[in-house]
């Protein structure tokens, strides 16, 4: 593939990574809450390879051309995060930081897997963008066929979202946690940043369906 459109690639997948969404709430969530971030990242990779995965073999097309796929992914997205909002606003992370090694979620690191790969996975955004923007990048005169040049493509931003939300989730723990009114503060806004997410989401697909 052309050099040129790979970096041009990872530079606007990048920037959409860079654009606060779900994703972002979750991993501060998962770095002021547990012990390791990696489940919780993990898991929103694992989201995002298998919305790739379904984006090069033409599952991914054939997704947007039903509309009515889309939104049932955002209803039920919606539903997920108003979900995992709620339970981050219940349970202040400080309670959960003080517990010991065989308390609450911490021992339970395929749970935090799960719902990471339900955040990205649920996400319609991110599968849009998947659809919609790759394509931009592929070159039909190329001399990969379309489908891996879709793939790596992906990886790429793949690669993209490991790199930004390690660090976002390892800004959480390393500076948030040192002040406990500071944890507790952006612990309710990405709770609520999950509520409303989830709303703004229900309202751009209800205008989308009623317009």
């Amino acid at each position: 593939m052309n050099t040129q459109l790979l970096l041009a690639c990872w530079a606007m997948m990048t920037f959409m990574v860079l654009v606060p969404g779900p994703d972002w709430a979750y991993i501060i969530a998962s770095g002021l809450r547990d012990r390791s971030i990696l489940p919780a990242l993990s898991g929103i990779l694992i989201g995002y390879l298998a919305a790739v995965a379904a984006v090069a073999v033409g599952v991914g097309a054939a997704v947007a051309a039903m509309p009515w796929v889309l939104s049932g992914l955002t209803f039920a997205a919606a539903a997920y995060l108003v979900y995992l909002g709620m339970r981050v606003l219940i349970e202040p992370p400080g309670l959960v930081a003080g517990a010991g090694p065989g308390g609450g979620a911490e021992t339970r690191p395929w749970l935090r897997l799960v719902q990471g790969a339900g955040v990205s996975g649920l996400n319609p955004k991110g599968l849009l963008v998947l659809v919609v923007l790759l394509p931009q990048f592929t070159d039909a005169a190329g001399a990969w066929p379309i489908p891996v040049q879709l793939a790596v493509l992906g990886l790429i931003f793949v690669g993209s979202c490991a790199l930004v939300y390690f660090v976002v989730g390892m800004g959480a723990r390393t500076v948030l946690r040192a002040r406990p009114s500071a944890m507790r503060l952006v612990s309710r806004i990405s709770g609520a940043a999950m509520v409303v997410l989830a709303v703004v989401l229900v309202v751009e697909q209800l205008s989308h369906l009623l317009g």
